[in-house]
């Protein structure tokens, strides 16, 4: 199934309350870098992905960087935070704009706004930095913003990403219906094939790394994660949220090793 900008914007609107009340009322849901097979500790996992990639990219105070795709705002806060940089977040879904406005400290430098990051409300050249954390996939048009995030980095500037990957073509039934319309994924890249879309764009490549396992851990843990909230909370609404979600971890996990999931780190730098 092929879905619009709308029906993803919709979807995330409809969901970020429900996410938050039951989930995670800080509003993070990224993928995790772990430090070993055995770390259980999902929350410091997803923090070192948001180091990870600031270092990949070399992220300062000096650094003005806008992150596409924000969500709640947490990437763009840990960034100002930790690093000292500026910026702006976009998003397509109103409510999480909402979230992310509500929880930044407005000492910190950073604005969010609530838009398409296929006509992004930026002039030619104003970021020294694009960064985006799992969500440039759910963009329907992907060539459009990528020219779009062209258009706005400065010569030089880097576009860093994590980025959720379809490592190839057919997808099976369990896999599309857990994973990609799940979230309203129409499709994806393989590593190989997003490094050349980067490139159509203009972009130079400078790091394109696979972290399948990664991925497949991240899922694990908030799998386990969600079925031991579900033992100890009494509301069923909430409950059987937990343990649908814990479900479709298992499923997803299942994609991952069949080679229909995957998620890759890329920087990419506008000549």
């Amino acid at each position: 199934m092929s879905y619009t900008e709308k029906d993803v914007g919709d979807f995330f609107d409809q969901t970020t309350q429900t996410y938050l009340s039951f989930w995670d009322s800080d509003g993070v849901l990224h993928t995790g870098y772990f430090a070993d097979d055995d770390d259980r500790d999902y929350r410091a996992a997803a923090e070192r992905t948001s180091d990870l990639m600031a270092a990949e990219a070399g992220i300062d105070g000096s650094s003005r960087v806008l992150d596409v795709g924000c969500g709640c705002g947490n990437f763009l806060i840990h960034l100002a935070r930790r690093y000292g940089c500026r910026g702006e977040g976009l998003d397509l879904s109103l409510e999480r704009i909402k979230f992310a406005q509500q929880i930044a400290d407005p000492g910190l430098g950073i604005e969010f706004r609530h838009g398409s990051a296929t006509d992004m409300p930026y002039p030619d050249g104003g970021f020294s930095h694009v960064v985006s954390q799992d969500a440039l996939f759910l963009v329907p048009d992907k060539p459009r913003s990528h020219a779009e995030i062209h258009r706005v980095l400065r010569p030089g500037g880097l576009f860093a990403f994590s980025d959720f990957l379809q490592p190839k073509k057919e997808i099976g039934e369990r896999a599309r219906r857990h994973v990609y319309d799940r979230v309203r994924w129409s499709s994806g890249y393989s590593l190989v094939e997003y490094q050349s879309a980067l490139e159509q764009a203009g972009f130079e490549i400078v790091l394109a790394r696979n972290l399948e396992s990664h991925i497949r851990q991240t899922y694990r843990v908030l799998g386990v994660t969600a079925r031991e909230r579900a033992e100890t909370t009494e509301e069923a609404a909430a409950r059987d949220w937990m343990l649908a979600f814990a479900e479709s971890c298992d499923e997803i996990q299942i994609a991952i090793d069949q080679g229909e999931f995957g998620w890759g780190i890329f920087v990419a730098r506008k000549p």
